[in-house]
C-alpha cells in the first residue's frame, strides 16, 4: 500500500488528521478520544447515541475502547514523517508559518515554540513537557484535570479531585515523579536481573557453541580414521582373498596333476588289458588245438597281477585320502586372517572385550538365590540362611560383582527377559549394606539403571533421569571408562540405542551392581582383551 493510501487510512474521519489517542465504537469504527467524546457530549439527552460515520444507534452512552495498536501504528506513521531534529508539533499560537514546537503546556493544551514559550506563564499549575499531541492522555478521564499523583494502592495515576474527593480518597499516593522513580528503580532492577540472566544465557550458549565445535571436530577426526581403518580393512580383505584363492588355486592344480597323472596311466593300461582281450578272444575262437597250444605269448596274456595293487592303492589315495581340497586349511587361513583383522580394528579404536563378570554371594541378600556358576541372580521368598556379615546387603536384594575395575576402559552385559522390574548399574565398595542408602542410585556411590512395569529411569545421588520410550530389547550394556570418568548404558537393540552417560571422576575402584525385584537376570561377557 502507498504511503498516501497509508496516511488515509489512519485519518480520523472528524477532525481529518492522524489518529491521536484512537478508540472504538462497538461497531469497529476508530476516532480520536477528544473527537468522538466531543461528538457523543453534543448527544447526551438525545434519548440515544450515534457512530458518527456508519449511523448505528446505541442506546446508552458507548464504553471507549482505546485501539493500542492503531495508536502504536500512527505514532510510529507519524514519526516516519518528521524531518530529522524535529517533532512534527507546531507552535499552537503560530498562524502564518508552522514553527516547530519545543514545550507543550498540559494546562493550556497547546503547544509552544521558543516566542511563545518565553511569554507563557510560569504558574505552577502550567505544567510544560515535550512537545505532544497526546495532552489528553494526562488529564483524568473523570474531572478533566491533570493528573498529579499515583494511587499504590489501584496501581493507577490520579488527579487532586480524585485523591480528595473521588474514589482514590483516603488511598496512599505518590506524586508521579516519587512514582516514576520507583518505577525505573524497580525496572532497574529488572534490568539488572536480566543483564545477568542474559550473561549466563550467553555463557550456556558460548558453552554450547564450544560443545558443539569439539564434537564436530572430533566427528571429521572419527570419520578420517574410520575412512583410513575401512581403507585398511580393505586392503588386508584383498590380499586375502588373493592368498586364499591362491591356497585353493595352488591344492587344485597339485591334485588336478596327480590325478592326471593316474588316469593316464590307468588309461595306457586300460588299452593294453583291452589289447590282451582282443588276443585271448581270438585264441578262444581259433579251432585248431595246435595253434592254440603253440601260442608263444600266452604267459604274457595271462599276466594280469603285475602293478595292479600299487594302481589301487595309489588310486584310493587320490580318491580319498590326498583328493580333495583342504578346506579345513582354506577356512582356518580365512579365519585368522578375519580375526587379526577384527583384533586390528579393536585396538585402532580401543575397544575392549567383554569383561567376565562373576557375582560375590558373600554381598549377596538373603533373598537371592546365586547361581553355580556365578553368572545369574533371582529372586526368592525363601531365605537362603546366610551368615550376616559386613559384606552382605540386608535391607534391599541387592549383590555386588567380585571383580572391581580401577582403571581401563571395560564393558559387561545383562539379559534381562526374565525380570520386568530390576536395577543394574556400578558401585563403590563402600556403598552403605543396609537402610535406604544403601539402594542402588540413591546415594553418591552408585549409578544405577531402574527398569519397572511401564517406568524405565537412570539413577544417582537420589536423583533420576526418565527414559522414554523404554528399552526394547532384553539386554542392556554398561559401558565404563575409568580414567574419563564415564559410565554408560546402552540399550542393545538394532541398532545399538544410547541411553545415558554419567560422566564424574571416581574415587573407588567400581563393582557390578545388581537389584532383582522379580524373576532373574543374568550377566554374560567374556575375558577382557588387555589395552596395550
Amino acid at each position: 500500500m502507498a504511503s498516501a493510501d497509508v496516511r488515509q487510512e489512519l485519518d480520523c474521519s472528524i477532525c481529518l488528521n492522524i489518529y491521536t489517542d484512537p478508540v472504538m465504537l462497538r461497531c469497529g469504527h476508530n476516532f480520536c478520544r477528544v473527537c468522538i467524546d466531543g461528538v457523543l457530549d453534543t448527544q447526551d439527552g438525545s434519548g440515544g447515541y450515534s457512530c458518527p460515520q456508519c449511523r448505528e444507534e446505541f442506546q446508552d452512552r458507548p464504553v471507549l475502547q482505546r485501539n493500542i495498536t492503531l495508536r502504536n501504528i500512527a505514532e510510529a506513521f507519524r514519526s516516519t514523517q518528521l524531518e530529522e531534529g524535529k517533532t512534527g508539533i507546531f507552535c499552537t499560537y503560530c498562524y502564518h508559518v508552522p514553527v516547530p514546537a519545543v514545550k507543550s503546556c498540559l494546562h493550556c493544551e497547546a503547544s509552544l515554540c521558543d516566542n511563545h514559550l518565553r511569554v507563557h506563564s510560569k504558574a505552577p499549575e502550567h505544567v510544560l513537557t515535550d512537545p505532544t499531541t497526546s495532552m489528553e492522555n494526562r488529564k483524568c478521564s473523570i474531572h478533566r484535570e491533570l493528573l498529579k499523583y499515583y494511587c499504590t494502592e489501584d496501581s493507577a495515576c490520579i488527579c487532586v479531585s480524585c485523591r480528595l474527593d473521588g474514589e482514590h480518597r483516603g488511598h496512599k499516593v505518590e506524586t508521579l515523579d516519587e512514582a516514576s522513580e520507583e518505577k525505573k528503580q524497580e525496572l532497574r532492577n529488572v534490568l539488572q536481573k536480566l543483564m545477568t540472566e542474559r550473561e549466563e544465557t550467553e555463557k550456556r550458549v558460548q558453552s554450547l557453541q564450544d560443545r558443539r565445535r569439539k564434537v564436530q571436530e572430533k566427528s571429521a577426526g572419527l570419520t578420517e580414521r574410520v575412512t583410513a581403518l575401512f581403507i585398511e580393512l580393505r586392503r588386508h580383505l584383498e590380499e586375502l582373498e588373493k592368498r586364499v584363492l591362491r591356497n585353493i588355486s595352488s591344492q587344485e592344480e597339485r591334485i588336478s596333476h596327480s590325478l592326471s597323472d593316474l588316469i593316464g596311466q590307468l588309461e595306457i593300461k586300460k588299452k593294453d588289458l583291452s589289447r590282451k582281450m582282443e588276443d585271448i578272444e581270438e585264441l578262444c575262437n581259433m579251432t585248431d588245438p595246435l595253434t592254440v597250444l603253440q601260442e608263444s605269448d600266452t604267459g604274457d596274456l595271462c599276466d594280469t597281477e603285475e602293478g595292479d595293487d600299487e594302481d589301487r592303492e595309489r588310486h584310493d589315495r587320490l580318491l580319498h585320502d590326498g583328493g580333495d581340497l583342504d578346506v579345513s586349511g582354506i577356512s582356518h587361513t580365512l579365519h585368522t586372517g578375519l580375526s587379526d583383522m577384527i583384533k586390528g580394528g579393536n585396538v585402532f579404536f580401543y575397544i575392549p572385550e567383554a569383561s567376565d563378570i562373576l557375582l560375590d554371594v558373600n554381598t549377596a541378600h538373603n533373598n537371592l538365590q546365586i547361581s553355580d556358576d556365578m553368572k545369574t541372580v533371582s529372586r526368592s521368598n525363601i531365605e537362603q540362611n546366610r551368615p550376616e556379615t559386613p559384606e552382605r546387603f540386608q535391607s534391599w536384594a541387592q549383590v555386588l560383582s567380585s571383580q572391581r575395575f580401577s582403571s581401563g576402559r571395560h564393558y559387561w552385559e545383562v539379559d534381562v527377559s526374565e525380570s520386568e522390574d530390576y536395577m543394574i548399574g556400578m558401585c563403590y565398595p563402600s556403598i552403605e549394606r543396609r537402610g535406604e542408602q544403601s539402594w542402588i542410585g540413591d546415594n553418591k556411590k552408585s549409578w544405577g539403571l531402574w527398569r519397572n512395569i511401564g517406568w524405565c529411569s537412570l539413577r544417582h545421588d537420589n536423583k533420576q533421569i526418565i527414559i522414554s520410550p523404554d528399552p526394547s530389547s532384553n539386554r542392556v550394556r554398561i559401558y565404563v571408562d575409568y580414567e574419563a570418568g564415564r559410565l554408560s548404558f546402552y540399550d542393545l537393540c538394532d541398532p545399538i540405542r544410547h541411553l545415558h552417560t554419567f560422566t564424574t571422576t571416581f574415587t573407588e575402584p567400581l563393582h557390578a551392581g545388581l537389584w532383582v525385584g522379580e524373576g532373574s537376570i543374568t550377566i554374560s561377557g567374556g575375558e577382557r582383551r588387555r589395552e596395550k
